[in-house]
């Protein structure tokens, strides 16, 4: 009877030690910081505030977009990568921070391998070569015959140096043999702000920082960037159907510091996926020119080891750096 009492005391001191243990694992249990490495009012900030609210909705804490911008998206990262690895930093991101500023800079501050672990794709993002609507070209192929009649007179706007749409117009010149005097901007929504007012005649720009101007009529659309015309834009043609071979697909995803606990990471992929599965987040992303993209943590892994020597051949071909 003694030892049969003392073995239910153990065993009620045991649960009596599990219980907070338990409920101190349980995540998330406080607010998350989701970091955006470029500017708000962009495609990243406008897909993250969506993902953001959903994942909130969720999991009952809130998901906190931080917008840290700078070095092409390098501020931000490197910010994520020294984090805490506890869940309760990530980082929504563009591709073009993972796999393109590595080929671009001469020092990130970060690795996109060893510094992260990947934890799921959200959205693919229509990007479009747009032009102030006075500008007297009406597709791809007229601006490239212009630019070569006016070498170095057609002004390009970008997010920025180093961002995906400064690579993107650095591309397009290598690829039809043409000069444009490339006009950095801080963030799109500063350089698309421009364009309308007829600053920069034409400027790589996403759905997702254009659309409105782009159906209220303010900017015309000369060409599609990505490889497929997009649902948003279905009867506007490819810059691939001028160029051969030219076309990107950008895509987002969320990362978490390196040594984050798999479980966290398997938590999260899980709730991503379930929120790209509802209707009112395929509406809000088709609203602003995206579509849901999912992938699990490895597949993503693959993703970005896959893009990483694709987009340095791009880069080194382009001829593009930053110091």
């Amino acid at each position: 009877m003694f030892q049969h009492r003392r073995t239910l005391l153990a065993l009620g001191l045991s649960l009596a030690i599990a219980g907070p243990v338990l409920a101190q694992d349980k995540y998330p249990s406080k607010p998350v910081t989701l970091i955006v490495p470029q500017a708000a009012g962009g495609a990243n900030d406008a897909i993250a505030r969506v993902i953001a609210q959903k994942l909130t909705e969720q999991t009952g804490q809130s998901f906190i977009v931080d917008n840290r911008t700078g070095a092409g998206g390098n501020v931000g990262t490197v910010a994520a990568a020294r984090a805490r690895p506890d869940g309760y930093t990530l980082m929504l991101t563009a591709d073009s921070s993972m796999v393109i500023n590595p080929s671009l800079y001469k020092s990130t501050g970060f690795d996109p391998v060893k510094d992260f672990e990947p934890v799921g794709t959200v959205a693919t993002a229509g990007y479009v070569l747009a032009a102030n609507p006075a500008f007297p070209v009406k597709n791809t192929a007229e601006l490239i015959a212009l630019a070569k009649q006016q070498p170095g007179k057609i002004n390009i706007g970008s997010a920025g140096n180093g961002t995906l749409n400064h690579l993107i117009g650095e591309m397009l010149g290598k690829a039809a043999g043409i000069d444009m005097v490339h006009v950095p901007y801080k963030g799109s929504s500063a350089a698309v702000t421009d364009l309308v007012a007829g600053q920069v005649q034409v400027s790589v720009q996403s759905l997702p920082s254009s659309i409105a101007f782009i159906r209220s009529g303010k900017i015309k659309v000369l060409g599609v960037v990505n490889t497929k015309r997009l649902p948003a834009l279905p009867d506007a043609p490819t810059i691939g159907e001028t160029v051969k071979g030219f076309g990107a697909t950008p895509w987002y995803g969320v990362f978490a510091p390196a040594g984050t606990p798999k479980h966290i990471v398997n938590q999260l992929n899980a709730e991503i996926a379930k929120a790209l599965d509802t209707k009112d987040v395929q509406e809000r992303l088709a609203g602003v020119g995206c579509e849901p993209y999912k992938s699990t943590p490895d597949q993503f892994a693959h993703l970005v080891r896959d893009d990483l020597p694709r987009w340095a051949k791009i880069v080194k071909e382009s001829g593009a750096t930053i110091d």
